[in-house]
């Protein structure tokens, strides 16, 4: 390993994660504020309009990239597993598979949605202003999806390996080359264009094409232990029983993408349904709700490297501290947060929306919903620890319930007589629905026991042959 990985199988449990999250946790508040920026951009500078069609738009992308996202997270886990189990040739070859395979789903995903993107926007029923707005914008995201999703591959399989530290610092070259060049973009100067809406999306090509190209530079000058070399450029090869490993459980993972970002596009089509003034208000709301969501998520692939290392090590008792530590982390994180954002609510949302209909809703909607993120976060986190083992259809079908036969019921089934305020009510109800059953599963179910390989699976990286697999460790 090179001198930025590190061992997450030793040492303080506390203090261990705290240092791996922390750069995981300031990423993520990179990526918003970046995304925050931009909206500032869009919703001052080019009206509620064109806000409206970046909330729709940034849907409908998140929900596609489900399925990819579960792939990166599968070999992510087999990766850390195999560092924990001392078996890094074995981590270079789910590396080789899994970087083929994610490029090209990538590419097939931005080109089925350059394609499809108007169909999309009308079945989302986009508010006829917004569309247009939508439509460009969308549409360059899409070109954009390979290079954003590349690189938060790359960046994922360093934290599996233990290194958080350097996707951080890459992270702070890629969102400051979006916030410089956005406002070039949007507005233009010199012999740059006026572009628009279509500006905001360019500069996020731009800055993640930059960004992924220097980072992989990067890694291969340090001689990360990762990289592929010589001989061992054949791992980039479609390995059929790798892909079907990873398939079988990224799958369940990517596809707990998709439940949460499918119910977002549901419900911001019901949302749609009571005016640009609403849709815009919940816009505005969402950026916030961000970094709400932002420990959780952060804590969440904290702790799923850290158990799967400690999988592999054949260390349960870590595991199980570090479930503990990390939900604890998390309560105090969030806690913390959402009292901050309750006491200067609407001058937050005052960032995004001038005085107005829209900036009282947006009050509204935040102080009904934003503390439910405390209960959706404690679901994260176990999810996070009980996939480590290859357990990942559980979570699946959890989420499922609390969103889909919950939520989206109560949204719609309330509506007649609570109007809007059903949907905001769904919030707190389904995820502490979530956080039962997340808990239930974890104390109760058989996650110990599953594999991310089956336990007669081989070895193929020979100077590995002697070690135990992921698939051994019990």
């Amino acid at each position: 390993m090179n001198k930025n990985s590190a061992s997450l199988t030793e040492g303080p449990i506390a203090r261990t994660l705290v240092t791996f999250t922390l750069p995981i946790l300031f990423g993520n508040i990179l990526q918003s504020v970046n995304g925050s920026v931009n909206s500032i951009w869009v919703g001052r500078f080019l009206g509620e309009a064109a806000l409206s069609a970046t909330a729709n738009a940034n849907s409908i992308m998140f929900l596609l990239v489900g399925g990819v996202f579960g792939v990166s997270m599968a070999a992510t886990i087999l990766i850390a597993q195999y560092i924990g189990a001392g078996k890094p040739g074995e981590a270079r070859r789910v590396v080789g598979t899994s970087a083929t395979f994610f490029a090209l789903l990538s590419v097939a995903i931005s080109l089925a949605g350059w394609v499809f993107a108007p169909e999309l926007l009308t079945g989302m029923r986009t508010p006829p202003e917004a569309t247009p707005f939508a439509l460009a914008y969308l549409r360059i995201i899409f070109v954009a999806i390979p290079f954003i999703y590349l690189y938060t591959f790359v960046m994922a399989v360093m934290r599996g390996a233990g290194d958080s530290a350097t996707p951080f610092r890459f992270l702070l070259l890629s969102v400051g080359l979006d916030i410089v060049l956005n406002p070039l973009f949007i507005f233009g100067w010199g012999p740059v264009p006026r572009l628009g809406i279509a500006g905001s999306a360019l500069a996020t090509l731009v800055a993640n094409a930059v960004s992924l190209t220097a980072l992989v530079w990067f890694l291969y000058r340090r001689q990360d232990a990762l990289c592929l070399r010589g001989a061992e450029l054949r791992y980039l090869r479609l390995d059929g029983s790798l892909v079907g490993a990873l398939l079988r459980k990224g799958l369940p993972i990517g596809l707990q993408i998709v439940v949460i970002s499918a119910n977002a596009v549901m419900l911001i089509s019901l949302v749609n349904r009571y005016g640009t003034d609403t849709t815009a208000a919940y816009g505005a709301a969402w950026q916030l709700w961000n970094y709400l969501q932002m420990p959780a998520f952060s804590i969440g692939a904290a702790v799923s490297s850290m158990a799967a290392q400690n999988v592999g090590a054949h260390r349960w008792d870590r595991v199980h501290r570090v479930a503990r530590t990390g939900v604890a982390f998390h309560c105090a994180v969030t806690g913390t947060l959402v009292l901050l954002l309750v006491l200067v609510n609407k001058h937050a949302l005052g960032l995004f929306l001038v005085p107005g209909p829209a900036l009282d809703i947006a009050g509204h909607i935040n102080a009904t919903s934003a503390w439910s993120f405390i209960f959706f976060g404690v679901s994260m986190v176990l999810f996070g620890v009980v996939r480590s083992t290859g357990a990942v259809v559980p979570p699946l079908l959890v989420l499922f319930v609390a969103l889909w036969c919950v939520r989206i019921p109560i949204a719609v089934g309330f509506a007649p007589r609570f109007g809007a305020d059903a949907i905001w009510w769904s919030f707190p109800i389904a995820s502490a629905l979530s956080a039962v059953l997340a808990l239930a599963y974890y104390r109760f179910g058989g996650w110990r026991r599953a594999r991310m390989i089956p336990v007669a699976a081989k070895s193929t990286a020979g100077s590995d042959a002697g070690t135990p697999t992921p698939g051994e460790a019990a």
